[in-house]
């Protein structure tokens, strides 16, 4: 974990293929009994997922130095306002009309393949803090990554609705079940956890740099971005609120309290490591599971509309949303290819499966998970190629 990400810069290979790779050699060849099936160990799944992603999300918010603003960030506004919402209806689409799924099933598997993953998208985000590595391909997909995780979530809760109240069709939903998800699921929550994340951010940032004798940045170490992650989201849970956008607003709400100082990139890189160390037992596991099964109920339609999703729906959404924009096509078609599945897309789908009986769910965790396998490669393969060549071409920050 210490050096592979390093050796691998140069290499069209991603620590998380070397990490699925282990996995499925470890446990498919039997050195380790135990059979790691998420379907088995769904609680377990969501709790272990939920905290690898909340940790990233932190690691995300302390590393960009651009301030929030809606023309700095407009690239990140039409991928989250246009580009999301179209995959959802796309990938639901092509569940229901494709697959042959229910409509909570589609919906569900819409919403978890919504989110770009802020855990396996490293190698084309921005650098540590403060170091200039920031080009707009780099900063589109950090931020839009690390807001689009809590933007999923009143979806995956309208799939709950659905199957909780047995609905085939959205005319069979009713106005106030509609409305009281609409004020609820989605202004009330997102609301929440946007103005928990200020308040909290606000009041950590206070405490590490403005506090009597210059604060805890002179006397702490990193792991305070890990405790700030946990405050954030806790407080945040507590008021019914999603804690994923939380913890993204409070990583941003810190780095604007002083935004140059050095003990961000001591806070970033301990969350980084933390990150990285959850991510490698997730994926090795995923191998495992891999290894053991996962992909059983897979069909060839599952796949061929799999691979759909990863390499025709996101890459078409992300360039309609960013038609108009002032950003050249080369940094356009890098937005657009690299809508990263990974972790997040896990945590939905447990999180979902855990909430409501959507039925035998085999066939969802087979989809999800052979479209996390492609996404791991076929963008740990195109990572380092393209972003070298975006770079080569003038796309490196100034």
């Amino acid at each position: 974990m210490s050096w592979a990400p390093k050796g691998l810069s140069r290499l069209p290979l991603s620590l998380a293929m070397i990490c699925v790779a282990l996995g499925w050699i470890i446990f498919g060849t039997g050195v380790l009994s135990f059979d790691p099936d998420p379907r088995t160990y769904d609680t377990l799944t969501e709790r272990l997922t939920e905290l690898v992603v909340i940790v990233s999300l932190m690691g995300a918010g302390l590393k960009l130095d651009r301030p929030l603003s809606l023309k700095a960030w407009a690239p990140t506004w039409r991928l989250l306002a246009i580009a999301m919402p179209l995959t959802i209806v796309a990938v639901a689409l092509m569940g229901m009309l494709g697959l042959g799924l229910s409509l909570a099933m589609a919906l569900l598997l819409g919403a978890a393949m919504a989110p770009t993953d802020p855990v396996l998208a490293s190698d084309v985000q921005t650098g540590p803090p403060g170091t200039g590595d920031e080009n707009e391909v780099r900063f589109g997909l950090t931020s839009e990554a690390g807001l689009n995780d809590a933007l999923a979530f009143p979806f995956v809760n309208l799939a709950i609705l659905t199957a909780a109240g047995g609905v085939t069709a959205l005319s069979g939903f009713s106005s106030s079940a509609l409305l009281k998800w609409l004020a609820i699921d989605v202004v009330w929550k997102l609301a929440a956890g946007a103005a928990m994340g200020v308040v909290v951010g606000w009041a950590m940032g206070w405490l590490i740099f403005r506090s009597p004798k210059h604060g805890l940045s002179r006397h702490a170490d990193g792991l305070v971005a890990v405790g700030a992650t946990f405050i954030a989201y806790a407080a945040t849970e507590l008021v019914h609120g999603y804690g994923f956008v939380a913890v993204f607003v409070c990583a941003l709400t810190i780095r604007t309290r002083e935004r140059q100082h050095d003990f961000h990139e001591e806070m970033h890189d301990f969350a980084e490591q933390i990150e990285r160390l959850l991510m490698m037992l997730v994926l090795v596991l995923f191998g495992g599971a891999r290894a053991n099964g996962l992909l059983e109920a897979l069909t060839w339609r599952d796949m061929l509309i799999g691979l759909g999703m990863v390499l025709v729906v996101r890459p078409l959404a992300g360039l309609l949303s960013l038609i108009g924009s002032p950003l050249p096509r080369r940094d356009r078609v890098a937005l657009s290819w690299f809508g990263i599945r990974g972790l997040g897309s896990v945590y939905y789908l447990a999180y979902a499966l855990n909430h409501a009986d959507f039925g035998v769910s085999e066939r969802l965790w087979a989809i999800v998970g052979f479209i996390i396998l492609v996404s791991i490669v076929v963008h740990g393969v195109s990572a380092a190629p393209v972003m070298r060549l975006i770079e080569r071409m003038g796309g490196r920050a100034a």
